[in-house]
């Protein structure tokens, strides 16, 4: 669509009824505290401490500008604005009433603060972002992706917004909504989604079976081929991205890990939930070597006498969590010492921390330096950084004292923008070239290699534009053409072809050759542009094979690894079995990941070429998952199964290649009793049973169990019996024989109950019999088991109706505290289906059905009681105590604890507001991948928990205490419920004491030691 051409025919009349006169827009009201006193501006600015050399000026304001959510710049450098007035607290999401609305800022005399400004669109529902080009305005307003014409430029819309995209989740995704409109250096619009919810993405009448589905990750969309594109899924909340100086994509994330590298394809951690491939298996970590917060010891703000104050550590690691806004400072005006500079808003630290870039195994790291800049105001929420027409930074902030969930209210009625620039760099400083929109494309053509980004940026993108409406004349092609195969800087050379690429003149056989080029950047993105489309010529398919062969950059074999992706699947293996050979990347932590996610749809179409993968590839884990994902086809496939055991028979396979291969069988089959014995499995067993290798014979005893053997059922059951025998080892046949549901082995494990080494095992094998002895034998027990076997135990009680009320009865009379029966335990009796134990459990905690009060007047409660003086006075090590009791099967903090749930260490745990509304109502805002599910089973017992995977035969959960592998066969009833894990009641079954040992626990800025004898 040439949108241009297109606005120029709307009345006239028709553009001005499209916004609300100033009058009618909504007032602004505010729903935070009357009492907070809001910052002045000028007090604000005058708190800021830059690097030497910079200077930092007040460029705009509240009344002026408030809510900044997004920032963009137009090819005049002036400031586009996306104002977000409708977000709310977590009780009503969106404010239907409000609306939101994009202001254009412009500094006319250069001195650092804006002297025009213009509303240009005040209509929008759920704002999150802005960007300009291709004759108009692209905006973010979920559920849609709208582009807002304005051909004509003169900041009032040509017709009413088009809708690009529809789909994306504007309910539950809440505060990880889609966001983070930014053109790439290859004309795509990119953009980034949250975890909460998932979104169907595609164009407007789009059919399911047409629709992209994600939540987190980046995603991209063509301005004018109108294809949407998943770029990379995983993170928690991407809020900020950029590209380096030479296309390298990054970006920013909160919560989790916080800086990313984007490989196109790529599968990266989670904070919660399974990615929705199926058969990923494993996960690519961050890139950054570090966290913002200190994991083991110290990481928020803490009070001395009513001020906040920054602890040295906290200090050092980076202030927190939460990021927003992200940027890459390259070229002029910057000096050498920071070029590449990642610098990244930190929420709750107030301030710009700042990353390195270092080229590390097959692609990246980044190592922490001294933080860029940091604020005194306490209303600093930085939430977007960008770069501006003359290298200045523009920072937008969202100005509010809540926590970013914004829990405690919204102040609507401020926000300012900050510009950061060095010292001595007036606006003029800039080359004096006039808006790209003005250049000749001869013009165009020699400033996209300009030393200045921003301006480099501009012209490529008109350059995109230009040649989307009309072809692009041959001598451009042939300057650009010129200048790439000149002595030009690498980092010049990718701007030149760029911009070939986006006039049409990169042709595949221009871009074949670059595949020889000495700039491994260069060669990565000849990779990228020829396997855009998937359509490679069997010449090209050649090359790739054989740059796979010969290259030794690791950079570009994982652009290779990536391109897998896009190829037919018949087309992907003689690549893949060329990646595989690289060894001296077997430990990298992308690379191999990369190759497993290219070749894993095409294992099924052809095993032959998967086990001869397997055979030879040097990537250990390729190894493992292959052979994981082939043996998941017992049932209908089994005779692949029996190939690739019959190709490990020779003796030429490495014995390491042994071991990968039973670790992906071992796990494919973990949770399976029995499987059909496959042809040539006896024989395996038998030449492997007495390998050297602990491992090996460990696999092949599970495995044969799996299969049918009673020999390895024997034993199984003499070696857990051993009191000689490894730990681990004991362990591993315990493990086996109760999933096999070996009736034999219930004696053993009620045996081994005296054993403090395996008592806790044996209490959690005993959950899967309904031994009528086991619940009188772990009453009667308990009092000498340590603290992990007691919660063992307790988990093992409430599983079963008919064990439960020994339980209930040990409370009743004493034997087991009241207080060890955690809150999810008691929600997990209740749902059991049983009347007359759900009832028993109500008589005995009378405040879990008690008439409830509104959560904010509970909050309120509870802050009373936990005041200051009393938090001071609490028993933390106490609280430390009860927090791994009920907590840390889910929640990491001070580095201890499991990674189900958020990592508390990062979080705003000095927000006493913030704690509370998490703790008292936790499914206020639950994301879909973490909502709680019942399990009834066949042998009677009742499971709460989160599903953390699923194949076609099993279902594996994360209870409160431990994963639970079980058979789908066996699952009698499931049912999804809209609650947390986490549950709601969770402080009304302690004590006023035990509420402030936890809360005090929660709010320590350092770890503190457990009550002697825990």
């Amino acid at each position: 669509m040439n949108y241009r051409l297109y606005s120029g025919m709307v009345c006239l009349a028709l553009s001005f009824s499209l916004q609300l006169c100033a009058e009618d827009f909504p007032k602004p009201f505010n729903t935070e505290s009357a009492d907070a006193k809001l910052t002045t501006p000028q007090e604000a600015l005058q708190g800021i401490t830059v690097p030497k050399g910079f200077q930092v000026t007040l460029f705009a304001a509240e009344p002026d500008i408030n809510q900044p959510i997004a920032l963009a710049t137009d090819d005049r450098g002036r400031l586009w604005v996306a104002e977000n007035y409708t977000y709310s607290d977590a009780a009503t999401n969106y404010d239907d009433r409000m609306r939101d609305r994009i202001v254009i800022l412009e500094d006319v005399d250069g001195d650092g603060s804006f002297d025009k400004r213009k509303v240009f669109w005040d209509q929008g529902r759920r704002l999150t972002s802005v960007e300009i080009g291709h004759g108009g305005v692209w905006v973010l307003d979920a559920p849609n992706l709208l582009f807002i014409p304005d051909a004509d430029q003169d900041d009032v819309p040509d017709a009413e917004p088009v809708v690009m995209l529809d789909g994306w989740d504007d309910d539950a995704a809440r505060h990880t909504i889609v966001n983070g409109l930014r053109w790439g250096p290859d004309g795509w619009l990119y953009g980034r989604n949250g975890i909460m919810a998932i979104s169907n993405v595609g164009v407007p009448g789009a059919t399911p079976d047409q629709r992209v589905p994600m939540d987190c990750g980046i995603w991209r969309f063509h301005p004018s081929r109108h294809q949407f594109e998943v770029v990379c899924v995983g993170t928690t909340n991407p809020w900020g991205m950029d590209w380096d100086q030479h296309g390298q994509m990054f970006f920013i994330n909160t919560v989790i890990g916080h800086l990313w590298h984007v490989v196109p394809g790529a599968r990266f951690r989670r904070m919660y939930g399974e990615h929705l491939q199926p058969h990923t298996y494993g996960i690519i970590e961050q890139t950054a070597d570090h966290f913002h917060w200190d994991t083991n010891e110290l990481w928020h703000d803490i009070r001395k006498d009513g001020v906040t104050v920054m602890t040295q550590t906290t200090d050092q690691a980076g202030g927190g969590h939460a990021h927003c806004g992200m940027t890459i400072l390259q070229g002029k005006p910057f000096p050498q010492s920071l070029q590449g500079s990642v610098l990244a808003l930190n929420l709750h630290g107030r301030r710009i921390n700042r990353d390195t870039l270092h080229r590390h195994g097959a692609t990246y790291t980044a190592r922490h330096a001294p933080d860029f800049m940091k604020v005194a105001d306490p209303w600093f929420r930085g939430v977007e950084i960008i770069t501006g027409k003359a290298g200045e930074l523009f920072i937008a902030d969202w100005s509010d004292v809540g926590e970013c969930h914004e829990n405690d209210g919204i102040h609507r009625t401020s926000g300012r923008i900050y510009r950061l620039a060095p010292k001595g760099n007036p606006a003029d400083a800039h080359p004096a070239v006039g808006p790209a929109n003005q250049l000749s494309n001869q013009q165009l053509a020699e400033y996209v290699a300009s030393p200045w980004e921003w301006l480099s940026r501009k012209c490529l993108l008109e350059l995109s534009e230009r040649a989307a409406n009309s072809a692009i004349a041959p001598e451009i092609h042939q300057y650009l053409l010129a200048k790439f195969h000149s002595d030009e800087p690498e980092t010049q050379r990718l701007r030149r072809l760029w911009a070939l690429h986006l006039t049409g003149g990169a042709t595949d056989e221009f871009l074949a050759s670059c595949l020889q080029d000495p700039s491994e950047h260069v060669r990565c993105w000849a990779i990228q542009l020829l396997s855009e489309d998937g359509s490679l010529s069997p010449t090209v398919l050649a090359k790739f094979q054989h740059l796979a062969q010969s290259d030794d950059s690791g950079l570009v074999l994982t652009w290779l690894a990536s391109a897998l992706q896009r190829l037919r699947y018949e087309d992907r293996w003689p690549l893949a079995l060329a990646l595989g050979r690289h060894g001296a990347y077997a430990d990298d932590r992308v690379l191999p990941l990369m190759v497993w996610y290219g070749v894993e749809p095409a294992i099924l179409a052809s095993p032959d070429q998967a086990i001869e993968m397997i055979a030879t590839c040097q990537l250990p884990i390729v190894r493992e998952y292959i052979s994981r994902r082939m043996t998941l086809e017992i049932e209908r496939q089994p005779e692949i199964v029996t190939q690739l055991l019959d190709r490990l028979s020779n003796p030429a396979v490495d014995s390491a290649v042994v071991v990968d291969v039973l670790s992906g069988m071992t796990e494919a089959l973990r949770g399976w009793r029995k499987a059909t014995p496959v042809a040539g499995w006896d024989r395996f067993a038998a030449a492997n049973a007495n390998s050297d290798n602990e491992e090996v014979r460990r696999s092949i005893r599970e495995l044969s169990l799996v299969f049918g053997d009673g020999r390895a059922l024997d034993e199984l059951r003499a070696i857990a019996a051993d009191g000689k025998a490894k730990l681990s080892e004991r362990r591993a046949a315990i493990r086996a024989l109760v999933m096999a549901r070996d009736a034999d082995v219930v004696q053993l494990l009620q045996k081994l109950l005296g054993d403090r080494d395996l008592s806790k095992d044996a209490i959690t094998g005993l959950a899967s019999f309904g031994h009528e002895e086991t619940p009188k034998l772990l009453v009667a027990k308990f009092g000498r088991f340590n603290l992990p076997a007691q919660q063992a135990a307790i988990s093992t009680l409430v599983s079963r109706p008919q064990f439960a009320s020994f339980l209930l009865d040990a409370v009743a009379a004493g034997k087991i505290e009241r207080s060890l029966v955690s809150a999810f335990q008691l929600r997990q009796m209740q749902s059991s289906g049983d009347a007359v134990l759900r009832q028993r459990v109500s008589e005995m905690w009378p405040e879990l059905v008690s008439q409830s009060q509104e959560t904010a007047a509970q909050i309120a409660e509870l802050r009373e009681k936990l005041t200051s003086e009393r938090l001071a006075a609490a028993d933390a090590s106490a609280g430390r105590a009860l927090f791994n009791q009920a907590c840390m099967n889910c929640h990491t903090l001070f580095g201890e604890g499991a990674k189900i749930a958020p990592d508390l260490t990062g979080a705003q745990r000095n927000n006493l507001n913030y704690l509370l509304e998490n703790i008292v109502d936790p499914s206020a805002t639950v994301s879909e991948n973490f909502k709680l599910s019942v399990v009834l089973l066949d042998d009677g017992r009742v499971l709460n928990g989160v599903v953390v995977a699923r194949t076609e035969k099993t279902l594996t959960l994360q209870t409160a205490t431990d994963q639970v592998v079980v058979q789908r066969e066996e699952i009698e009833h499931q049912q999804e419920s809209p609650l947390s894990m986490m549950p709601d009641k969770l402080l009304d079954v302690l004590s006023d004491q035990q509420v402030r040992d936890l809360i005090a626990y929660l709010m320590s800025p350092t770890q503190v030691p457990l009550p002697k004898g825990k």
